[in-house]
């Protein structure tokens, strides 16, 4: 059978392998989160990780506040103004962690998903995990059940797929996303980037947005990364099937969200070896300025989905 899945240790947790057996392509999936830890991908004869993730399970428990790599983002994403929002008069306060004075990335980076299935045939091989949000923060006190599955197809694709639900007596508001690092085994300096958008959301000096988009035609055809600085909201354009690719002399990392993921954050850390590119169901604080602010109603499943895609060049 050409593709496989297999939970490969259960300590401190689980990580399950999606593997391509017929071109070598690796997929490693951490319960913690239920990120994606690592891709791999035969590039001129060499396997490479496009993920700049973990180096062991055990770091990621430790580290994992450290950057964030490829944590997933709800019930809000990245920044909360002071931690803080409002709803019919009530003002609710996060407890979780702060960067500075705002609460950032959410409330389930670090939660242990249970692994419900895995499936492999001759066509893909994917994992399904569950998490269900009991309302233990005061800041957020909503329950609601996380359900991603990642997927590992032909041509080195892989797709992850979140579905969301809760059966509270009214809708609950709501913001999904992922945080992952990409790396193309060069600077990114070295890297291009081009996305279906042109429209920069105006951050202030907190980084949080200032509720007026500015326009920015930088990446639209695609621009070298040398000397730009990036920890910004992009708008992706909805008259067109959203897409983002990062490329080098080597790769070419293709990211095809679906319309519920309309916002682009990219981050370059001063390392500058590896980008974030974070596809978004909101901008940040979106809490407070409702700028893509989702309100999810009860009983009903809401997907958010994005495909990530690897092409060698060599």
């Amino acid at each position: 059978m050409r593709f496989s899945s297999s939970v490969i240790t259960k300590t401190p947790f689980e990580v399950i392998q999606l593997k391509d057996e017929l071109n070598g392509t690796v997929v490693e999936i951490y319960s913690i989160g239920a990120l994606m830890n690592g891709f791999y991908v035969f590039v001129n004869g060499h396997l490479h990780n496009v993920i700049d993730g973990f180096a062991t399970p055990e770091a990621a428990l430790k580290e994992i506040t450290y950057g964030f790599k490829s944590a997933k983002l709800a019930p809000f994403v990245c920044r909360m103004a002071n931690g803080q929002f409002t709803i019919d008069g009530h003002q609710y306060t996060i407890g979780k962690f702060y960067l500075g004075d705002h609460a950032i990335h959410g409330l389930v980076y670090d939660a242990l998903f249970d692994v419900m299935n895995i499936h492999a045939d001759e066509h893909a091989c994917s994992v399904g995990l569950r998490y269900s949000y009991t309302g233990s923060d005061k800041g957020y006190p909503f329950p609601f059940e996380l359900l991603v599955n990642w997927k590992l197809e032909t041509n080195n694709k892989v797709t992850v797929t979140t579905t969301v639900l809760h059966h509270h007596a009214s809708a609950i508001p709501y913001s999904d996303g992922w945080h992952p690092y990409f790396t193309l085994g060069t600077s990114v300096d070295d890297c291009t980037l081009q996305f279906t958008g042109n429209q920069q959301v105006e951050f202030d000096e907190r980084l949080l947005p200032t509720g007026v988009a500015i326009d920015d035609h930088r990446f639209v055809k695609g621009t070298n990364l040398k000397g730009i600085d990036l920890d910004n909201c992009f708008l992706l354009n909805a008259s067109e099937p959203p897409r983002c690719l990062l490329k080098n002399n080597l790769m070419e990392l293709c990211i095809q969200p679906d319309t519920a993921y309309p916002y682009l954050q990219v981050y370059i850390p001063p390392h500058r070896n590896s980008i974030a590119i974070e596809n978004l169901s909101s901008t940040p604080d979106a809490f407070n300025n409702e700028m893509g602010l989702l309100w999810l109603k009860p009983n009903q499943h809401h997907i958010f989905s994005t495909s990530y895609t690897v092409k060698s060049l060599e």
